[in-house]
């Protein structure tokens, strides 16, 4: 676990030390901040509720596509310059350095989304809201965060250079939220397949209306367990040819 340790925190320091990192953040806040502003405080009035869930609303894509764009680096960038070489004769499993690298993005959108809390903080000043349906919504932000940085790892294992990683990470991304389309197109059982496999529409739209869902957890479980796996697999193939 110590070698684990030390690659999160060398993926940290790459995201603190470098421009990357810092845009991604400043995008983050920037759209977030604008949408809240624009659409969620706008427009005619509200009930603080209602506000606070068009801002997990917004916040769930940004949130998606920060993922996408931190772990496109993840495996790709050190296969691209040639330092994947290092891992691979280092003294480390290739699910600790799936995880390490996993962690270590995770953790920093973790830190992004967290940042953001200012932005229902500000509803407190005309309204009120309960602070047990803000932690709801930041703890299905979190959990959909954890997702999709698991695919954009998976997507990362799986390419050779950064820009095919987003691209192939992205897709998988958009083919399970267009779940609940298909589950709308289709016949029973096939349907009710197609709409759990759905990323958005029925795990996360509870948290951001302050409603825990169960199903949701184990759902986002599942998809993060399962993609780095697949990602450990895609690694150990890589390794072996």
């Amino acid at each position: 676990m110590r070698a684990v340790f030390l690659l999160v925190r060398r993926e940290l320091g790459a995201y603190l030390n470098t421009p990357w990192g810092w845009i991604i953040l400043a995008f983050v806040l920037l759209i977030d901040g604008l949408l809240f502003n624009v659409f969620a405080l706008g427009g005619r009035e509200k009930y603080s509720a209602q506000v606070l869930s068009e801002f997990f609303y917004f916040s769930s894509g940004t949130t998606m596509i920060a993922g996408i764009l931190l772990t496109m680096r993840l495996l790709a960038e050190e296969r691209q310059t040639g330092t994947i070489v290092i891992l691979e004769t280092a003294p480390i499993s290739e699910w600790g350095i799936v995880l390490g690298k996993f962690l270590g993005a995770w953790s920093f959108l973790a830190l992004i989304t967290l940042m953001t809390a200012y932005m229902p903080a500000l509803i407190f000043v005309h309204g009120k809201v309960s602070p047990a349906q803000i932690l709801t919504g930041y703890l299905g932000l979190l959990s959909l965060g954890a997702a999709t940085v698991a695919i954009g790892t998976f997507a990362s294992a799986l390419s050779k250079n950064q820009l095919l990683a987003a691209v192939l990470g992205g897709g998988m991304l958009v083919l399970l939220l267009l779940g609940w389309m298909l589950g709308q197109l289709t016949e029973p059982p096939v349907s009710e397949i197609f709409s759990y496999s759905a990323l958005w529409d029925r795990h996360f739209q509870p948290f951001k209306d302050g409603r825990i869902n169960t199903e949701g957890l184990v759902y986002f479980g599942s998809i993060t367990a399962g993609f780095l796996l697949l990602a450990t697999r895609a690694l150990q193939a890589r390794r072996w040819r």
